[in-house]
């Protein structure tokens, strides 16, 4: 991908700054920068299903059946997480 880019004078003596530091090529630079850009904001982003780690993976926690299970036990988790919503909606609406 090709990207063509405006600088703000402090954005142009940071990459500048970079370049010297490092000797690297601009693409080297803003590559690098874009991968620690990515790794922050992937890192500090909250679980998408946070409550699917209670399912998988789970060492130690006395049931046999959850690998054969875990479609069910998702399902119910998250029929009891809607219901509670709807029931939270119903009952703010009155």
């Amino acid at each position: 991908m090709r990207v063509n880019a405006r600088l703000d004078p402090q954005s142009q003596q940071q990459l500048e700054y970079l370049l010297d530091a490092t000797g690297a090529g601009i693409s080297d630079v803003i590559k690098a920068s874009i991968g620690h850009y990515y790794a922050h904001v992937r890192g500090t982003r909250p679980a998408r299903l946070p409550r699917l780690r209670e399912f998988i993976g789970r060492q130690g926690s006395g049931r046999s059946d959850v690998s054969s299970r875990t479609r069910e036990l998702l399902t119910e988790a998250l029929t009891e997480k809607i219901g509670a919503a709807r029931t939270g909606r119903a009952s703010r609406a009155r």
